[in-house]
């Protein structure tokens, strides 16, 4: 359903990594965080560290709706002209995968249980926390409040010296109802109508046991971020979430290119998003530059189409 709403993508746009050549803890503060402008995106000095967030206890899972000003603005964004979109203040959108799990190891499917990071998940953690404290500074931090995601913000939020993580739960994981919990490789025959809605190509198919269709999770989280952008208007801010929500959220900025293979654990998707006409630019998918010298790149389960 967003796909006709967000209107014509822009071109995908083509920008230099910065890339990483240490793990070591940085030694000097950033600069307050600043309008972030198209023109350019310079890498800021590295942060110190600072203390964890406190992570708050469970929150009931909401059902989210698109407001009515939401699909306007997103309609009025096809009639809007570049040069209008190139002078207003987009706000620049750092996705973060969350680190590896032993479920991930295993192939068990997760959805809403909340599994924690390994000791892979941790250090992959620490990498691209370093990389991010090496960029400009974000003037917030968002989380899935699922422990493996907000692990992950945690320490992105500690080395980064960033302000206490909010947690919300529309950024959480498919929920895959009869699944999660089971391995892939035996659901097909322990709980095969809940196996085949999941592998189904219909975006509009719930799993049976509660489970979400992709249209629902693509609701969800979706309107999540265009409430967070309209608080952040112009600036960047860093999204924590999980392999399926990743693709929802670039499906949406850009319909016509959808993701081919596989989003990586703690890999860094990042998307210009406009907080007046709603439209997306796609800056970075899944750039895993900050893994490939730690020896944590590891090819777990899931940020693919299994991804829960």
């Amino acid at each position: 359903m967003h796909d006709r709403l967000a209107g014509p993508a822009l071109p995908e746009m083509t920008w230099p990594l910065i890339p990483t050549t240490t793990l070591l803890p940085p030694l000097t503060a950033p600069p307050a965080a600043s309008r972030v402008s198209l023109a350019a995106f310079l890498p800021s000095p590295p942060s110190a560290f600072a203390a964890a967030s406190v992570r708050p206890g469970p929150v009931a899972y909401p059902k989210i709706r698109l407001s009515g000003a939401l699909r306007a603005r997103l309609a009025m964004s096809s009639a809007s002209s570049a040069e209008g979109e190139a002078v207003g203040e987009f706000t620049e959108v750092v996705i973060v995968r969350h680190g590896e799990t032993s479920w991930n190891a295993s192939r068990i499917i997760q959805g809403h249980l909340d599994a924690e990071l390994n000791d892979i998940g941790r250090q992959q953690a620490v990498a691209v926390a370093h990389r991010l404290s090496k960029e400009v500074k974000a003037a917030a931090i968002y989380s899935s409040d699922l422990k493996r995601a907000a692990e992950t913000a945690e320490t992105i939020a500690r080395v980064c010296n960033l302000p206490n993580v909010v947690f919300d739960p529309a950024l959480r994981e498919r929920h895959i109802g009869d699944l999660q919990g089971m391995k892939l490789e035996v659901a097909a025959t322990e709980r095969p109508e809940a196996y085949k809605a999941f592998m189904s190509h219909k975006r509009n198919q719930q799993i049976p046991g509660d489970g979400e269709s992709l249209d629902q999770l693509s609701e969800r989280c979706v309107s999540c971020l265009y409430d967070i952008v309209e608080k952040h208007k112009g600036e960047r801010i860093i999204v924590v979430s999980h392999g399926g929500t990743i693709r929802e959220l670039y499906r949406h900025a850009s319909p016509m290119k959808p993701i081919r293979g596989k989003i990586h654990n703690t890999s860094v998707s990042v998307i210009l998003v406009s907080g007046t006409t709603g439209r997306c630019i796609v800056k970075m998918v899944g750039d895993i530059s900050h893994l490939q010298e730690t020896g944590v790149l590891e090819n777990a389960f899931g940020g693919d189409k299994t991804s829960a």
